[in-house]
């Protein structure tokens, strides 16, 4: 089961997405952990850190877990 991530917004970057969920605690680490961990989006690998995510995407880490982006 996806745990669901809620924004207030209509997108939200990859990079903006990794420190909601607390994975890294700054904006500039994620281009390290886009480098050292594998992330699907919808599916596909994407490691770009500005991948706009929308209400419905789910992004799979399979260090950290599934997740399903949600508009509040």
């Amino acid at each position: 089961m996806a745990e669901k991530v809620f924004i207030d917004t209509d997108t939200i970057t990859l990079g903006q997405f990794l420190k909601l969920i607390n994975v890294i605690s700054t904006g500039g680490m994620a281009k390290w952990f886009l480098s050292e961990n594998e992330v699907y989006i919808n599916g596909e690998l994407d490691q770009r850190r500005g991948k706009k995510l929308k209400p419905g995407d789910t992004v799979v880490i399979p260090s950290v877990g599934e997740f399903v982006i949600t508009r509040t």
